[in-house]
């Protein structure tokens, strides 16, 4: 008996292993990461603290004297 399953087994392995690039879902979650991490670091850089940490370094390299 010839075993008719064994080509089509070997089209979806071949299929498989030839990924040329990304499909659609894979752009779209990369796109949702992306601008997750923009809101996060939009968040962070306009919190208070972030602001205040910036300011006391500028203030304290701009303070001392050359030496």
């Amino acid at each position: 008996m010839k075993n008719t399953h064994l080509p089509a087994r070997r089209f979806s392995l071949e299929h498989l292993s030839n990924d040329h690039g990304m499909s659609t879902i894979e752009y779209a979650m990369g796109s949702l990461a992306a601008a997750a991490l923009a809101g996060v670091l939009y968040m962070v850089i306009k919190g208070s603290s972030v602001v205040k940490a910036i300011e006391g370094i500028i203030t304290d390299a701009l303070s001392q004297t050359p030496g």
